[in-house]
């Protein structure tokens, strides 16, 4: 690993706000002089987790997690110390300095290595998409006349073409070194027989290509889309899309096309829409449909709802108007009321896509479409019962049942109610027989509950609860959080005042070292001078914990009251014993001893302060 000057490191966190790092990952809305959003780290449903701006850190209370903009990267993006900041400064644009015969890093984690060929292979088809060749022209002609695309839209989603014959792409990918490990791991080559280009086999060929980034904007897949000149001995000529495999970057039910765009339009008045395929998503971004995501050809996922709620808990569901679309619907309603997503539908009529409706009508269809907007409940009902006038008092009563199933999943009671209303509207069933059927359903669906541990299992379970503030976490809080209180507390505080087994010990000795020998550049400075993981997030806790108080100083002249009174009690109650031990061996020297009793108890009685 290469040496990376300390200077440079903090000149790159001066350079950074913390903001514009965890606003990549996490939505974030104001909370006082900090903000706060959904964990990335958990899934959760209320917001635990706040970054300080002023002091550039962040705490995460339902995971923990705790640090500065390097270890957050360290975290989310799975990378080394030294990976997380040569990732920061090539983001940001910052060139760092390396000790003494360090250069940037040139043996590539496989995650990087893989990242990087992913971007080289997509240029690669990209450069074939707009080369003037037969084929070129073949595919940019698909593109606009078949799919009635702009060519701007291609360049902008970076859109290419896989030549019918992968040899070209093989020698440029040998050539420009990548490892024979990431070839294999991506997933579009086949290597049994060595890094012959010529003999090595290509996953995509004669395909539309359309790049799946993750919600940073990094290319990790594809997705393929069939061709009149798809060749013949394509294992897989005959799916109209082909995805990349799952490698380790590309899981498919933990991504969603387009996320990594849509993610900074939503807001409060601009909620996701969510289509079913690549296209749509594109075709609805080109005609002014903003927050569009697509998964990736399988149905949604508790991961990716996770992911959109980060940003936005509300989406749009525009799914194709045909019998397997309503399904997918159906199944994405009850994952999505667990989450706490609330989602609304839009029906399209039978044989209808959004990728054909707007290229046949263009953005004027947008109108007709917003207005068959339908809230869950009443899209479920519409779907499980559509002929409910003819219905029977028992079929009615089993569609009830069926939508009961999908309520249940909402964890609020308070919406469950709500639904179960919507529900008996949209049946024409009486409402207060549905409240009390769903109530008897939801008895006979509740799970059993558990059988109380014993005492002793419970005694063996880590306590749970409050920190204790010990006068070490008292005066370490202040000073954290009250510089100026902090360098005065230091030029008073004896070190040997302080228990340094706790670790709150631990880290006040090293805060009032670092004030009294002027090394203290505030608290972001602790992550790099402590190599305790225990003791940054203790620092980070006390920070994001910092108590009202009207007096500073009074508080640290009591706490440094209790500190002296602490040690100097502890310190007597071995002398005394040193004392007894002494008389009972008839040595004289227990005398002396009396002499620093008397001193310890004349410092408990007049401990310094500010």
């Amino acid at each position: 690993m290469p040496a990376i000057k300390p200077s440079s490191i903090r000149d790159l966190k001066d350079r950074i706000g913390i903001y514009d790092v965890v606003s990549r990952e996490v939505a974030l809305k104001r909370a006082g002089s900090n903000y706060k959003g959904l964990s990335p780290f958990n899934n959760e449903k209320t917001p635990s987790f706040f970054i300080s701006p002023d002091k550039g850190i962040y705490k995460c209370f339902s995971s923990g997690n705790a640090g500065d903009i390097i270890s957050f990267v360290m975290e989310t993006e799975r990378l080394s110390f030294v990976e997380a900041v040569e990732t920061l400064a090539k983001r940001f644009n910052i060139e760092l300095e390396y000790e003494q015969g360090g250069r940037p890093q040139e043996d590539r984690t496989l995650r990087q290595e893989l990242f990087d060929l992913h971007e080289f292979i997509s240029d690669y088809y990209q450069e074939a998409f707009e080369t003037k060749s037969d084929s070129g022209k073949w595919i940019r002609a698909y593109w606009t006349d078949t799919r009635q695309f702009d060519l701007s839209v291609a360049e902008d989603f970076k859109i290419g073409f896989a030549p019918q014959s992968g040899v070209e792409l093989g020698k440029r990918v040998v050539q420009k070194g990548f490892s024979k490990d990431a070839l294999e791991k991506c997933g579009l080559f086949y290597t049994r027989r060595g890094l012959n280009p010529e003999t090595m086999g290509y996953r995509f060929r004669g395909r539309l290509m359309i790049p799946i980034r993750d919600h940073q904007g990094r290319i990790v897949a594809f997705t393929a889309r069939q061709l009149e000149i798809t060749p013949q001995d394509d294992p897989s000529r005959e799916a109209k899309y082909v995805n990349s495999p799952e490698t380790p970057l590309f899981n498919k039910g933990s991504l969603l096309f387009n996320l990594d765009r849509s993610r900074m339009e939503v807001d409060a008045d601009t909620p996701f829409v969510m289509v079913e395929g690549q296209l749509d998503a594109i075709r609805c971004a080109s005609v002014g449909i903003k927050g569009v995501v697509a998964p990736q050809g399988t149905g949604i996922t508790e991961n990716q709802l996770r992911l959109i709620k980060r940003y936005e808990p509300r989406v749009r569901c525009l799914l194709d108007g045909d019998k397997a679309g309503q399904q997918a619907a159906l199944r994405m309603l009850p994952i999505a009321l667990a989450q706490s997503v609330e989602i609304t539908f839009v029906p399209l009529n039978e044989g209808e896509d959004p990728d054909d409706l707007l290229r046949n009508e263009g953005p004027e269809a947008l109108d007709g479409l917003w207005s068959r907007e339908t809230d869950a409940i009443a899209f479920a009902a519409r779907s499980i019962a559509p002929n409910r006038e003819s219905l029977t008092p028992q079929a009615k009563a089993n569609a009830a049942k069926e939508i009961f199933q999908i309520i249940a999943k909402a964890e609020s009671e308070t919406a469950q109610t709500e639904f179960v209303k919507q529900a008996a509207g949209e049946l024409d069933i009486d409402v207060n027989a549905a409240i009390r059927d769903y109530q008897r359903f939801s008895r006979g669906n509740r799970p059993q509950t558990p059988t109380r541990p014993s005492s002793e299992s419970v005694q063996n379970e880590p306590a749970a609860g409050k920190n204790v503030h010990t006068v070490e976490r008292d005066l370490l809080g202040l000073c954290l959080n009250e510089e100026p209180i902090g360098r005065k507390i230091a030029h008073i505080i004896d070190e040997t005042w302080i228990d340094t087994s706790s670790q709150e010990g631990e880290l006040l000795n090293l805060v009032l070292n670092a004030f009294l020998h002027d090394m203290w550049n505030g608290p972001d400075s602790l992550n790099d001078q402590l190599e305790k993981a225990e003791l940054r997030k203790l620092a980070v806790d006390l920070i994001f914990e910092k108590p009202e108080y009207d007096s500073p100083e009074r508080l640290a002249n009591e706490g440094i009251k209790r500190l002296v009174a602490k040690f100097t009690d502890q310190k007597i109650k071995k002398i005394k014993l040193e004392i007894a031990q002494k008389e009972s061996e008839q040595d004289p020297a227990f005398i002396s001893l009396f002499d620093e009793i008397v001193k310890l108890q004349n410092i408990k009685g007049k401990p310094p302060q500010l």
